[in-house]
């Protein structure tokens, strides 16, 4: 996969002195442009487990999960972490049921176990102003203690988790990395074409107000695919380690009380409303518990 970026990438400056050299105009500029980035996105293509959505994929997974160690381990040193009690077993218990139904249910379907190079860590940071949770690539979990009054009960927090540790199991990292890489490489590929102009651009408006225009119109959506695949992909896992899952509209409409008025106008957000969470998540559940019940481990 790493030959056939290098290629792409020789062919996309190739054909940018053919463009410079022989004045080529713009209809066959794009024309050349988008040949090139079809030869280095189209071998790049991985599917996510379960929805079998294509995503693009140019990294590979073995180095970003060594990336997301690296980055974990200087979190856990930095953090003030709570290492006794049953908080922090109740997170350890969640995790672990979640990652053995995950492995069981594709083994089971005789399909290869995404989380079969996993290094699974849970940590319970000591922070009661921060409700959230985030996995890592690689099975790196954090859940902050400020989280636990808004789940109040193991199977909300088994909600959460799920969907956390369904970013992993997705790809999504990898994937975002991977637009990232791409959109950085088209922008500079078009700015040669037009006499650095977006670049001029961007310094006279600024260096963030440049970055905010290609995330609006291009990662936001994006990043909203994303999490609406959590969500669903999150669902499912909690369903298969034996939680109950209709406890996941009764967590949305409390976080939606605390978020009220805070939340972004959906357009500039990347993860969807409340109100929208609460409305696909009462879409699914009935499907997810027959189709996806708790698993026999």
């Amino acid at each position: 996969m790493i030959i056939n970026i290098k290629i792409a990438i020789n062919n996309l400056l190739f054909n940018i002195i053919l463009i410079k050299m022989y004045n080529i105009n713009r209809r066959k500029f794009l024309s050349y442009f988008g040949c090139s980035c079809c030869s280095l996105i189209l071998p790049s293509c991985t599917t996510v487990p379960i929805t079998e959505r294509k995503q693009l994929s140019i990294i590979p997974e073995s180095r970003i999960n060594r990336q997301a160690a690296a980055a974990y381990e200087k979190f856990r040193q930095k953090s003030k972490l709570i290492t006794t009690g049953s908080q922090l077993k109740e997170v350890r218990e969640i995790g672990s049921r979640i990652e053995s139904a995950v492995s069981a249910f594709f083994i089971n379907q005789g399909k290869e176990d995404p989380t079969r190079n996993f290094g699974w860590d849970y940590v319970l940071v000591d922070n009661d102003k921060i409700a959230n949770a985030w996995c890592m690539p690689g099975g790196k979990i954090a859940v902050y203690t400020g989280l636990l009054k808004i789940t109040k009960n193991t199977d909300a927090l088994s909600i959460v988790m799920g969907h956390e540790i369904a970013h992993a199991v997705a790809r999504h990292s990898l994937e975002r990395m991977s637009h990232a890489m791409t959109i950085n490489l088209g922008t500079n590929v078009a700015d040669i074409f037009l006499g650095g102009a977006i670049n001029r651009t961007r310094n006279t408006v600024g260096q963030n107000t440049g970055l905010d225009i290609f995330q609006l119109g291009i990662m936001n959506p994006f990043g909203r695919k994303q999490e609406t695949e959590a969500d669903y992909l999150g669902l499912i896992f909690s369903s298969l380690s034996g939680y109950d899952i209709r406890e996941s509209v009764k967590l949305w409409k409390r976080m939606a009380i605390k978020n009220k008025g805070k939340e972004p106008p959906i357009f500039f957000s990347t993860h969807p409303s409340s109100e929208k969470r609460i409305e696909n998540l009462n879409n699914w559940i009935t499907e997810v518990i027959i189709k996806y019940p708790p698993i026999k481990i």
